[in-house]
């Protein structure tokens, strides 16, 4: 099991002060981070994140910031943008914690911390190695060690298989053109899904459906 190291974790808490001031901030965590001791049942099952458009702010969690003498500039439009790196995750010593949206942090949502990707923003993350994909609401800024680029939940990164340790990504954030036609084709997709599901009628059942009852073929 690999959990955030302390150096990055550090930065991570350097940065929510940065982002929302000293005096609103309570404490920063202490101890070793992990996974919760007793997880919730069935989180492979968490859906994803269900994309939204949402207005972008300029300041608030968008600002400029600086971590150990290095400056992040978070986008303040929405651009495209496409990254390749490490992945890690981070859990119970920070579930609970406010993050840099001013969310609070749940370790068994479908969420996710970026440097640069404005807050709020819809990431798609894949796991080039079993070919598994997740979408992912970014919340927060992180992760700050070198050779990560994106920081996951705990339920995102059991639904990726990077639990183990730090894992090469494919990282694309969503445009709002993106989640357009997400939410387009969801919409097409519920009437299939539930005719999928709706129970067989009588006729279906008939080996012949287009064929009357009295001259159906004996089974």
């Amino acid at each position: 099991m690999t959990r955030r190291s302390t150096w990055a974790t550090r930065c991570t808490a350097c940065a929510l002060v940065l982002l929302t001031g000293c005096a609103s901030k309570p404490p920063a965590p202490t101890g070793r981070d992990g996974p919760h001791p007793n997880p919730p049942a069935d989180l492979l099952k968490v859906p994803d994140a269900e994309p939204r458009v949402e207005a972008l702010r300029v300041g608030g969690p968008n600002k400029p910031y600086e971590i150990f003498g290095q400056r992040y500039v978070p986008l303040t439009s929405d651009v495209p943008l496409q990254e390749s790196g490490g992945a890690s995750w981070y859990g119970r010593k920070f579930h609970g914690q406010p993050t840099s949206s001013g969310e609070v942090y749940d370790m068994h949502a479908m969420t996710a911390a970026h440097k640069t990707m404005p807050i709020p923003s819809y990431a798609r993350v894949r796991n080039p190695a079993n070919g598994r994909e997740v979408i992912v609401r970014i919340n927060d800024r992180g992760p700050f060690a070198p050779g990560r680029v994106i920081d996951l939940s705990y339920t995102a990164a059991l639904k990726l298989g990077v639990l183990a340790r730090v894992t090469p990504v494919q990282v694309q954030r969503l445009t709002h053109r993106d989640v357009r036609e997400w939410q387009a084709a969801a919409r097409e997709h519920k009437p299939a899904r539930a005719e999928a599901a709706r129970p067989m009628r009588q006729a279906d059942r008939r080996a012949r459906p287009d064929l009357p009852d009295d001259l159906q073929p004996e089974p």
